[in-house]
């Protein structure tokens, strides 16, 4: 499934008076990884949650495919995320004493599926992902492990936008360099819209476009030229 094209002005987010997100202007193509940087407190994560709609800014808009989320209503906003938005977390949240399947298919739990058809496709994603599938609980597998089952948890209904918040920072090295992967091939290859807020160098190096903040504010928009 193709992504969705971003287009954001005038976004603006404070806490008690301080400036938590300042972002004049953003545009996104389908098939991007975009990288929000900075250091702690910089609002990566804030311009994360209010680019997914978890937050609502103070003003501007932006839009997902000519659609104003920021004009939405929280009820309206969260089915906006049901049909369009995938989350991955760098703390996973992942049922410990269940399987891998089943935590890929925790996201359908109350939604209307075949059962045998989201079966199939959660076992396509975790062996497209590596992951052992047939272990008995998630807790027995590695935390590199455990993160791309919380990949194909936010890919289980096809998203079109993937958010991610810190994906590689409780991994090691190479688990991270595994996960990176995986984020830049779901924009490149499968053509969705990928948007990650991370310190990590590395994700920094993977990504298409480079948002810098620092204390809230835009400092820079970048293209990679890798």
């Amino acid at each position: 499934m193709p992504g969705l094209p971003l287009a954001a002005s005038g976004l603006r987010l404070s806490y008690a008076g301080e400036t938590a997100v300042e972002l004049p202007e953003l545009a996104v193509e389908p098939g991007t990884l975009v990288a929000l940087v900075g250091p702690s407190g910089s609002g990566k994560s804030s311009l994360l949650y209010l680019l997914s709609g978890l937050l609502r800014p103070d003003s501007g808009a932006f839009f997902w495919a000519g659609e104003n989320i920021a004009a939405l209503g929280e009820r309206h906003r969260d089915r906006w995320r049901r049909r369009h938005a995938g989350f991955i977390f760098q703390s996973f949240h992942l049922i410990e004493e269940l399987s891998p399947l089943d935590n890929v298919l925790v996201p359908l739990w109350f939604d209307r599926f075949s059962a045998a058809s989201a079966r199939q496709r959660a076992l396509q994603l975790l062996d497209r992902l590596a992951v052992p599938s047939r272990r008995a609980q998630v807790a027995l597998l590695s935390r590199g492990q455990q993160q791309r089952v919380a990949i194909a948890r936010a890919l289980i209904t096809d998203p079109q936008v993937i958010f991610a918040d810190e994906p590689t920072a409780s991994l090691d090295a190479a688990s991270g360099e595994a996960v990176i992967d995986v984020l830049r091939q779901l924009a490149q290859e499968d053509g969705r819209t990928v948007v990650a807020a991370t310190h990590d160098p590395a994700v920094k190096s993977a990504a298409h476009l480079l948002v810098m903040l620092d204390h809230g504010h835009t400092v820079s928009i970048a293209r990679s030229r890798t």
